[in-house]
């Protein structure tokens, strides 16, 4: 079955092809057709996965090539698939919870007139994010980042009607392209030094390239990851990216696109691992962007975009903990996982809250749905304890390892991912308050209502993975097994025992908790926004200026710019050139009037030219 890995990708891609160019008279069953492509891959990929854990942990790397891709002298590409201990649990994440989303889809987009086509996206996405994950070679793996990059395009903008909408679709795919460049550098330059683009060779002749090398991949593709991963500077385009359904952020924003970005760092770690300055680029990127995120959190009164921010956080916790070397990797995408099934949860069942509340999507007028939606409430419930780091709930474990593997290597850095920990707990006992345990704000007109069961068994699938994700830590089992791909995980010393640690980590969670209680419990949520709030708050709201900054320092000079060439276009070269042919267009107006077409005319001139001739000829002789 290993050599037929190709299939996970051909069957979405199939199956999204169909529903595109199928009539409307699949619209009864295209959504069916769709959710059953992305099953099938996942049954597949868990049959490949079983045979994988049969053998030997040093023969665990399957390559297929289909075929020769380019073939240009000394260019060779092979369109090669490898299914290994990494890429394994990537395709389950993405097969798994992406099927979970497309039932839940089936609910959720019942209504909507043009559903088959959403889930032929959905099919596409699925099939260009394995692409991504299974690609041997970085050009291979190119070609899905951008199928990715299309498909998040078509899936963000899907409500095109909304001009809100297609304008996050557009700002999305334009960000994305500033990181995609960075990946188009990389691979050029790795042709240039190692005359291959092909990923276990480049990772193996890696050590011995010079530090500017390493360095320029390394930041090269830390770039790529900045953009995919809405990491700082990257970031601006994910908040507005809950403009699309919100199945769309529960697959997107939770389990696949986002973590694509950690998936490369962690896929190229030999590049990182010989560039000091790359790797603590990753951690300074990774440490900033998880406290922004929280920041952002903290701030939101648009439930999906609190979830934003979070996402945008916890990425923060992967790419930091990648930044850490051999010591982090495993880790990272420990977290990877566990929060694919707990953000994927609270996404969709935002979606829900949504459902029953006429598409509201503002927390001010929530308020005491956990009584009317006992399961969203419960599922959400078991996802937030599972976020914040409440053992033994899955991102408990994962979590406080990427703090402790941080405090092992830096004092500071560890302070600042436990800074975020309890950051973390305020936010999303915020969201909690406001949402499902404060007094009920709604209006009389909305009637809040529990979702129908298509779309509350998955978030009762997600919620229980949530709760028991912890378990691939058991026996160090996440480390092992990805250590033959990622190396051999350092243990540093820590200042002080685990146990302590993991006990200050908590109470840090439970002071965020706290403090969440006490301030938004002390007095009635607001409606509306206050006439005034504090610098803090009014800097979340606006995304820590981030859209404001880049139409200062990107935007507007670009507009400049481009306005001064279009200038400089018209009235200098094309002035020139328009002035010239003007000229000479005028010489032969000129010329053209003694053209008159009479012959009298021409037999005048004629001998008015021999008399003038004549003329000449006695004056010269006569002098």
């Amino acid at each position: 079955m290993l050599d037929l890995q190709w299939l996970l990708i051909a069957i979405p891609l199939a199956s999204g092809a169909l529903l595109l160019v199928w009539g409307k008279e699949s619209d009864r069953f295209g959504h069916l057709i769709g959710t059953a492509a992305s099953a099938a891959s996942f049954v597949l990929g868990a049959i490949m996965f079983a045979e994988l854990l049969g053998e030997n942990a040093e023969e665990r790397s399957h390559a297929v090539s289909l075929f020769t891709w380019i073939d240009a002298g000394r260019f060779h590409v092979e369109m090669t698939f490898v299914f290994d201990q990494l890429s394994a649990l990537f395709v389950l994440l993405i097969t798994g919870v992406g099927t979970l989303i497309h039932v839940y889809s089936i609910g959720y987009m019942a209504h909507d007139e043009r559903r088959r086509r959403f889930f032929a996206f959905l099919n596409i996405f699925i099939a260009a994010m394995l692409t991504l994950v299974l690609a041997g070679d970085y050009l291979v793996l190119f070609l899905g980042w951008e199928g990715v990059g299309l498909a998040s395009y078509l899936l963000i903008g899907f409500w095109q009607h909304k001009p809100s909408a297609a304008a996050a679709a557009k700002k999305a795919f334009v960000v994305n392209r500033v990181g995609d460049l960075g990946m188009a550098l990389a691979i050029m330059l790795m042709f240039a030094q190692f005359g291959t683009s092909a990923i276990e060779a480049v990772n193996a002749a890696a050590p011995g390239a010079t530090d500017t090398v390493t360095t320029s991949l390394g930041l090269l593709l830390l770039l790529g990851a900045c953009g995919k991963s809405a990491q700082v500077p990257l970031q601006s385009w994910l908040l507005d990216a809950m403009e699309g359904p919100t199945p769309v952020s529960a697959l997107i924003h939770a389990a696949t696109m986002v973590t694509a970005g950690v998936y490369l760092v962690v896929r190229s770690n030999a590049i990182f691992d010989a560039s000091e300055v790359a790797r603590n680029a990753v951690i300074v990127v990774g440490l900033v962007t998880l406290l922004a995120g929280a920041w952002i959190g903290c701030a939101k009164d648009d439930i999906k975009k609190a979830l934003a921010g979070s996402t945008m956080s916890q990425i923060g916790y992967m790419m930091l903990a990648a930044g850490l070397g051999p010591a982090g990797y495993a880790f990272a995408i420990f977290h990877l996982i566990t929060h694919g099934f707990f953000k994927a949860n609270m996404f969709l069942g935002a979606g829900s809250v949504m459902h029953g509340m006429d598409d509201d999507v503002d927390m001010r007028h929530y308020g005491g749905l956990r009584s009317m939606m006992p399961v969203t409430f419960a599922t959400f419930g078991l996802g937030y304890l599972a976020i914040i780091g409440v053992p033994p709930f899955a991102g408990f474990w994962s979590k406080d390892k990427i703090i402790e593997a941080a405090f092992g290597q830096n004092f500071w850095v560890g302070l600042g991912a436990l800074l975020g920990a309890g950051v973390t707990a305020f936010y999303m006992t915020r969201l909690m308050i406001m949402t499902f345990l404060s007094e009920k704000r709604w209006r009389e007109e909305v009637h809040p209502h529990e979702s129908p069961r298509v779309m509350t068994w998955p978030l009762i699938a997600l919620a229980a993975l949530s709760a028991v994700g912890g378990i691939l830590l058991l026996g160090d089992w996440v480390s092992e097994w990805l250590e033959p791909v990622v190396g051999h995980a350092e243990h540093h010393e820590l200042a002080v025992p685990a146990i302590v640690l993991t006990l200050i980590i908590t109470l840090v969670v439970a002071v965020g908790v706290v403090a969440a209680v006490v301030f938004y419990r002390r007095e009635p949520i607001a409606a509306e926004t206050p006439s005034s709030v504090s610098i803090f708050a009014r800097a979340g709201r606006h995304e820590l200026y981030g859209n404001e900054l880049n139409e200062a320092v990107v935007v507007r000079p670009t507009r400049h710019l481009t306005r001064f060439l279009v200038w400089l276009d018209g009235k200098g070269i094309d002035g020139f050139v328009t002035g010239v042919a003007d000229r000479l267009g005028d010489t032969s107006q000129f010329l053209r009037k003694p053209q008159t077409g009479l012959v009298r005319s021409y037999a005048l001139t004629m001998f008015g030219g021999v008399a003038i001739i004549i003329l000449c000829l006695l004056a010269v002789t006569l002098a």
